[in-house]
């Protein structure tokens, strides 16, 4: 009775077990997101300041998972670093990689031109101020080499005039009663002015124009006048900034054809008006 007891007991227990497993849930298997990893490199290289790869493999993304929403904000996360990236070579002051970073960000955010509107409107502003420098710079070194030039001339016409001077007293030593006879000078002819004219003008626009080359020709065809018929010069200009450098290139070339002629040069500032020179010539009886 026992044995047919036990044997019942098991029959229902084994029973019971198989039920329990037929009823009990499957665990179905849960579809996995192939891109994840994929979204994970590209934030471990944006984490990393990796642009270029970041880049790639956002690009990569772009084409496998078009219309995923959260590419635009990868995206937007890239331009950004690239702006980032921007702004530290601008304070550093490398303009070009700066540029360049801003193209990068403009090419990932068309759509969205304020996002960028600060850094290019900064570097803008830093290009301005380096081309200001190299002019200021470029001015600055040719006004030094005219100084320079009208410093050697006046050495040399100081060492002239010792040699003269040396030379005459040699000869008046040698020949006391033979006075020398000064030789015929010849009749100036004018380059630019009318000598018979009170006064007369030379338009200087290349200065305007910042054409320092036809304003150096121009200023030697001046000195010769000015030299010829010993002018006064008025030099008018825009900007007071402007008279030294004009000054400093005449006298040099005065000087040069005439060591002993000290001109009379003025300045007039006239906002205005086209620069020019007023050369009155030295009336003559």
């Amino acid at each position: 009775m026992m044995s047919f007891a036990s044997r019942c007991l098991s029959i229902v227990a084994v029973s019971l077990l198989l039920a329990a497993c037929q009823s009990a849930p499957q665990v179905a298997s849960l579809p996995t997101d192939d891109l994840v990893g994929a979204f994970r490199q590209l934030e471990q290289s944006l984490a990393a300041g990796q642009l270029s790869a970041a880049e790639s493999q956002l690009g990569a993304l772009q084409q496998r998972a078009a219309g995923d929403t959260r590419l635009e904000q990868y995206q937007r996360q890239l331009a950004e670093a690239y702006l980032q990236r921007g702004q530290q070579a601008l304070q550093a002051g490398d303009l070009d990689s700066a540029a360049q970073a801003l193209g990068q960000a403009r090419s990932l955010m068309p759509q969205a031109p304020a996002l960028t509107t600060g850094l290019e409107g900064a570097i803008s502003q830093a290009r301005e101020a380096e081309l200001d420098a190299a002019a200021q710079a470029r001015r600055g070194a040719e006004l030094s080499a005219a100084r320079e030039e009208a410093a050697r001339l006046e050495q040399a016409r100081q060492l002239r005039l010792a040699a003269e001077r040396q030379a005459t007293a040699i000869q008046a030593t040698q020949l006391p009663n033979s006075p020398a006879e000064p030789a015929p000078a010849a009749k100036p002819r004018a380059k630019l002015i009318d000598p018979a004219a009170a006064s007369s003008v030379v338009p200087l626009p290349m200065l305007d124009n910042q054409d320092n080359e036809r304003l150096r020709s121009l200023l030697d065809a001046v000195a010769e006048d000015v030299v010829a018929f010993r002018c006064a010069v008025r030099i008018e200009v825009r900007q007071a900034k402007d008279y030294p450098w004009v000054a400093a290139l005449l006298s040099a070339r005065i000087k040069r054809l005439d060591p002993g002629f000290s001109p009379r040069l003025s300045q007039a500032i006239e906002p205005t008006q086209t620069p020019q020179l007023v050369l009155s010539p030295q009336r003559t009886e």
